[in-house]
């Protein structure tokens, strides 16, 4: 296999894994409290990037004043972003849900040329723009099938876009490790104190099996994530994190028995083409002007 081929199949790999661990946590929702799901997925999560991290000798806990202030920054988002995300995959058809994070690509795209001063050209944010378009369709706000929980989708996207802003601000020799076990510590500490103030539930022995499902997923998603980074051309790589939502619609009607209704669809085909062209475009500019930082989930 060509290096773009096996980037390729690992970038796929990885969003099958996150969507899977997504539909763990979704058929926990019927036996478990949100909180206690996140906090007991949480503790298994950070005991395995600490291990993890102790190995490979990337836990680092001298860091300049900075950048603890941007790794705080970022593990609060991931709080917001785990807390809104996971509450509408709840309340929410898997692919509904999956189909608005696809919108992340573009929204960091905007964000790096409004806050971090990144050159965005008018057909990229034509892109954006249209793609935000898609995302109305997908969230059909005022219409009569809308879902409140659809917007806890879009907060969900803004809490990861700002996560990833503060992760491009970090210093280069902090380790990603080290970054990741913050967020997934504090996000377990969240879950902790959430857990107060629902009733704690007995976990069987299918809950147990999905929760250890979500920890294998979520654990996994990130490594072939981290190897599809480092194999290939990153501007071919990136656009098969789209994969994730045909694993969402298939996974959403075998297990759950949900299909989108024409308008989602019709939305997510928007949000994904404007996606893959963002990515088509960024990788043109990589190749006259040099890398322009590609910024993948």
């Amino acid at each position: 296999m060509t290096p773009n081929s096996r980037g390729a199949l690992l970038m796929m790999s990885g969003m099958a894994a996150f969507t899977l661990n997504d539909t763990c946590m979704k058929a926990l929702s019927d036996q478990i409290p949100l909180f206690q799901a996140v906090f007991l997925r949480g503790i298994f999560t950070s005991l395995a990037l600490a291990g993890a991290a102790a190995y490979l000798g990337a836990l680092r806990t001298r860091l300049s004043r900075r950048d603890q202030a941007l790794i705080w920054v970022r593990s609060l988002a991931e709080v917001a972003a785990a807390y809104f995300f996971i509450s509408a995959l709840f309340n929410m058809p898997i692919a509904n849900v999956s189909a608005i994070l696809q919108a992340l690509p573009l929204t960091v795209t905007l964000a790096g040329a409004l806050f971090l001063r990144e050159q965005v050209g008018w057909k990229r944010m034509l892109a954006i723009l249209v793609g935000f378009l898609g995302v109305l369709l997908i969230v059909k706000p005022g219409a009569e099938g809308f879902n409140s929980y659809s917007v806890f989708a879009v907060i969900s996207v803004i809490a990861v876009t700002i996560r990833d802003l503060a992760a491009r601000r970090l210093s280069p020799d902090v380790p990603s490790l080290t970054v990741a076990l913050a967020a997934a510590v504090t996000v377990t500490a969240f879950g902790g104190i959430g857990m107060m103030t629902q009733p704690f539930t007995p976990v069987g022995g299918l809950e147990a099996l999905q929760l250890a499902g979500t920890v294998f997923f979520v654990i996994g998603g990130y490594i072939f994530s981290v190897m599809a980074m480092r194999v290939g051309e990153i501007g071919v790589v990136a656009p098969f994190r789209y994969f994730s939502l045909l694993s969402a619609l298939v996974l959403g009607f075998f297990v759950f028995g949900e299909w989108p209704d024409e308008l989602t669809l019709l939305g997510s085909t928007i949000v994904v083409a404007t996606g893959v062209f963002t990515f088509y475009r960024e990788r043109r500019l990589a190749r006259r002007f040099g890398p322009v930082g590609l910024r993948i989930r």
